[in-house]
């Protein structure tokens, strides 16, 4: 009987060690790539304001050549939604929320196989010259507690760099 009692103390250790770590990690999580890329800025966010471009360089999109697509609205312009169900990335929608011209498009990001708290995602272009631009492509997402330990092991940085360089090929 002692051993079995040793046993459930150390396993109610070992789960709640995780959980005692959790309260400690933001819920607040952010990922972002960057590039310089070799033509002017307006040419590159005439490029990246389109949603459904980035199935030319969206890490994402490129992994899974089964996936369904619909669309509603004008893309290019703030309500446009795009949506994806993917058996490989689960289902999902982005809707653009925010366009200043020539600078920054923002949108929400949903993850319906999680919950329907938006993701927020964005692109922004600045001019380094007037043939070198820098874009940036991120987002930021909410995960409730407990989930939030996993923000310690996954990080997006890499993708959003590796679809930033396949942005660049194109536009090149």
């Amino acid at each position: 009987m002692k051993t079995l009692k040793k046993i459930i103390l150390i396993l109610l250790i070992v789960l709640a060690i995780p959980l005692i770590i959790a309260l400690f990690v933001p819920n607040e999580s952010t990922s972002e790539g960057q590039v310089i890329i070799n033509k002017p800025k307006q040419e590159v966010f005439d490029y990246i304001k389109y949603v459904k471009n980035q199935d030319n360089f969206g890490v994402w999109q490129l992994s899974d050549t089964e996936m369904k697509t619909t669309s509603k609205g004008t893309d290019g312009t703030v309500g446009f939604k795009y949506s994806w169900d993917s058996k490989k990335l689960g289902k999902g929608a982005q809707v653009i929320t925010k366009i200043v011209e020539g600078v920054r498009m923002e949108s929400d990001m949903f993850f319906y196989d999680f919950d329907d708290t938006p993701s927020k995602a964005h692109f922004t272009v600045e001019e380094q010259s007037p043939d070198k631009t820098l874009v940036k492509w991120g987002v930021s997402w909410t995960t409730p507690y407990p989930w939030n330990l996993m923000s310690l092991f996954y990080n997006m940085d890499k993708d959003f760099e590796k679809g930033l360089e396949k942005l660049k090929e194109i536009l090149e």
